[in-house]
């Protein structure tokens, strides 16, 4: 007679041999549809905000971005990917600007950019609130005014007579700039005259640039440009940086990121970000939310059956499928309990 521990063992064998059939070959397929199904019925039938709280989805949203964002990984294919992005765009003329990137966003783009008439304002009256707004202009006032200088007196040189008048007016010049060195302890002489009054100036200059925004065309200029570009090959878009101009921005917009995460503001943002979320999807079933989130159950399914099989075949040739199924299984089918209700029926 079959002792009940033998008999534990061959049901054993038999069920592991079972579950290797299900999740291998062309019966996979059919598993993987059945059981999708399944879970999103269940699904169907939970509310989103009965089985997660507020505060669980704050703390495992956190922790998502700290453990992503932090990732080793991430940081060095962001200094990979750059110039392999790079090497891409440069061989690839095949496509133009315009052919990624259709025109009708770009102009609703710039549109509201020149609609945003606070925004203009806000900017403009800090920019004269700054102190080094004077500086600036008085140096390119200084710059300007000695390259116009310098520019008229070559020229005059050409003409007979006229090249030591231009000379007299331009050492004049240089020895009032002296004296003005003397007294202030630089050279903007007539930088230093155009700086005193610079921000006025550019207060008094914010209602030009104003009706300029709003009523010049800038634009039309700047779709003008855009349009320049978008019948060119992508592979002119190296031509505005270097192969180490786009790993250096990629790097840094990447620390940006990285550093931000780690401030309390940003927490904030990412609770208040679950909160909306809770707010708008809470009373959603876990299935309804699905289609918010544009899946379905066959989106599901095609995305395990692209990667599933392979990973289990592999599994399967090596003997770890096997093992991993009848570890699980063993405990059970060779429990007290199981062997006792053999050794009852036995009997």
């Amino acid at each position: 007679m079959t002792e009940p521990r033998e008999i534990a063992e061959r049901l054993l064998d038999l069920q592991v041999d079972f579950i290797v059939a299900e999740v291998t070959g062309d019966r996979f397929a059919e598993v993987i549809a059945r059981d999708v199904e399944a879970v999103i019925g269940v699904a169907d039938t939970i509310i989103f905000r009965d089985v997660v709280e507020v505060d669980q989805a704050k703390e495992t949203v956190r922790r998502i971005v700290e453990l992503i964002g932090g990732s080793p990984v991430l940081g060095e294919m962001v200094g990979a990917l750059a110039p392999a992005l790079y090497d891409d765009i440069a061989a690839n003329n095949d496509y133009t600007l315009g052919d990624v990137v259709d025109r009708e966003p770009v102009e609703q783009l710039l549109e509201k950019i020149f609609a945003m008439h606070q925004a203009q304002e806000r900017i403009l009256e800090r920019l004269t609130e700054s102190p080094l707004v004077a500086t600036v202009a008085s140096k390119f006032v200084d710059k300007l005014i000695s390259d116009f200088m310098e520019s008229n007196r070559q020229m005059a040189n050409k003409i007979p007579g006229l090249g030591s008048l231009v000379s007299f007016g331009t050492s004049a010049a240089k020895s009032a700039a002296k004296a003005a060195e003397k007294a202030t302890g630089d050279g903007t002489f007539l930088g230093e005259m155009a700086g005193k009054g610079a921000q006025f100036a550019l207060k008094r200059t914010n209602n030009a640039i104003r009706e300029m925004l709003r009523d010049a065309p800038v634009h039309d200029a700047a779709m003008e440009f855009w349009d320049l570009h978008a019948g060119e090959p992508v592979s002119g878009l190296r031509d505005y940086l270097t192969q180490q101009d786009l790993k250096d921005l990629a790097l840094i917009i990447y620390r940006i990121a990285l550093t931000t995460r780690e401030k309390e503001y940003f927490g904030v943002l990412l609770d208040q970000g679950v909160e909306v979320f809770f707010e708008k999807y809470g009373d959603h079933t876990l299935a309804a939310i699905l289609p918010e989130l544009g899946l379905s159950g066959d989106d599901i399914a095609g995305e395990i059956l692209r990667y599933g099989p392979a990973v289990v075949d592999a599994a399967k040739r090596n003997g770890v499928l096997a093992k991993l199924v009848r570890e699980r299984l063993e405990p059970f089918f060779l429990s007290d309990q199981v062997i006792g209700v053999l050794t009852e029926a036995t009997e």
